[in-house]
Order: C-alpha cells, then structure tokens, then sequence
C-alpha cells in the first residue's frame, strides 16, 4: 500500500507542480480532465449502486461547471446559480424518454446528484479565479502569485491530512472511527489527520503572511477532507466495489485520489473568500 501511496504521488505531484507553475488554461484544462475521469466513474458508480444516471449528461453538465469556474472572477455570479438550473431542468428533461416511470425518477436522480456531486471539484478552479490580488504576500504569493498560493495550501493541506490519518492510523490503530462505511477508519488516525493538516497549512499560512487563516483553513480542511473521503466510501459500498475505476492499476481511480477534495474544495472556497475578503 505504502508503494503504491508512493507510486500514485510520483504521478501526481509533477503534474500539480506544471499546472500551478503554469495557470492560466493548462490549469483549467488539468481540473477539467479530472473532472471528466470522476464524472465517468461516478455515473458507473450510481448506476450499480441502483441509480442509473446517465453518463454523457453527468459528464458534461459536470465539465460545465469547470467552464462556469472559469468565468467566475468577471463577476457573473448569477451563472453559478444557472449551472444548478441546468444540472435539475436537462437530467429531469432527458430522464423523461424512459418509459418506466420509476426508472425515470431513478434516473433523474442519479444523473442530478452525479454532476452535482463531482462538479464540487471545480471550485479548486474558482478558489484562483476569485481570490484577490491582495489576498496573499510572501515568499509564494511571489513565486506564483496569491490565488496560486492559496490553491497550493489547499491541496498540500489535504495531502497533509490523508498522510499523517494514514500513517498514525497505521502505528496506532486506536478506536474505530465511522466503522459502518470504513472498517479501517480510525480515531487516532482522524487525531493525526487534524494534527497534519493544521500543521501543514498554519506553516503554508504563514509563507503567504495569512498564519490564522491558514490555521482556520487546516481545521477546515481536518473536517472536509474526511467527510469527502467516507462519502465517496459510502457510494463504493452501496455499489459493491473496491475502487472507483481502474485508472492507475491497484490503486483505483481518479475519485479514489480526489474524494477528500469533493467536500474540502467548496469549503475552502467559502472560507478563504471570508477570510481573505475580510481581511484574515
């Protein structure tokens, strides 16, 4: 497990590092195709769990959140709301064709919370859109700049929580934490969790001259993270399976290496545009 932890981050830190270091589209594009590999696997995931989303419509209304994200800092806040409208009007509208009513109602459901759900993903891309100019300093806000930065502290933030739950969990192992949905959850491991990500983004915080709100934001981040995590367990079990997909081999798929974003993306997003708005 740890080799395949190891494997999987190998992969995936230089990919983070091109797209932060670069903005601009490249990361639009990097969020947009995670978006796209989650989305797939969600509908399968929904459809063995007894809701048969539709999967063309769970991708793309899902990759139209990317696109709503992008647009997100000319102010047209009114089209995040036009992006719900669309996500409950069209799956409603295309599960209409079924001719059995119930598996119509199922599948209105399932298409409308698969791309509500994954679509959460794109306020990583709102959270560069919308910070302000001023609502970093230091050492990265120079390197990138303050909304790159922040995004950064959010992500190292959750690699931070899963680590240290992961490894505290392993040495310790004490009292079971959400047994029902995830057997190998622990409480020491969700301690060290919380320890790791507050950690990790106070350190982050205080590069960017903002230390309480990165404190503010691993707190956040040790509450987000984990729920994100035992949701996206929740829909394995009630499907019946292991991984989300086969996209990196025995090591699952792209929801299974971004399920503790899902819930932590929108959070942070609320969070730092108080905070930093505000003057945290």
């Amino acid at each position: 497990m740890i080799r395949l932890r190891l494997a999987s981050a190998a992969i995936l830190i230089p990919i983070l590092v091109v797209g932060l270091w670069a903005g601009g589209p490249l990361l639009t594009v990097l969020i947009a195709v995670v978006v796209l590999l989650a989305a797939g696997e969600v509908a399968d995931l929904l459809r063995r769990a007894g809701l048969p989303a539709m999967p063309v419509l769970v991708i793309g209304l899902a990759l139209l959140a990317v696109a709503e994200a992008a647009v997100a800092g000319l102010g047209r806040l009114w089209l995040m709301s036009a992006w719900v409208i669309a996500v409950v009007v069209f799956s409603g509208a295309a599960a209409l064709l079924a001719h059995d009513t119930r598996e119509g109602l199922l599948r209105w459901v399932g298409t409308a919370f698969g791309a509500l759900y994954v679509g959460l993903l794109a306020f990583l891309l709102r959270i560069v859109v919308t910070t302000p100019p001023t609502g970093a300093g230091g050492v990265l806000a120079e390197v990138l700049d303050p909304a790159r930065a922040w995004l950064l502290v959010v992500v190292l933030g959750v690699w931070a929580y899963d680590s240290a739950a992961y490894t505290i969990g392993r040495l310790y192992g004490r009292g079971r934490f959400f047994a029902h949905i995830s057997p190998h959850k622990t409480w020491s491991g969700a301690i060290g969790g919380t320890v790791g990500a507050i950690a990790a983004c106070g350190s982050l915080g205080w590069l960017v001259e903002r230390p309480l709100v990165g404190l503010g934001l691993g707190a956040l981040i040790a509450v987000a993270a984990p729920a994100g995590d035992l949701a996206e367990s929740m829909l394995k079990r009630a499907a019946g399976v292991k991984d989300s997909g086969q996209l990196i081999p025995g090591h699952g798929g792209m929801l299974d290496r971004v399920d503790s974003f899902v819930f932590t993306a929108p959070v942070a997003w609320v969070f730092l545009n108080v905070a930093v708005t505000g003057g945290g």
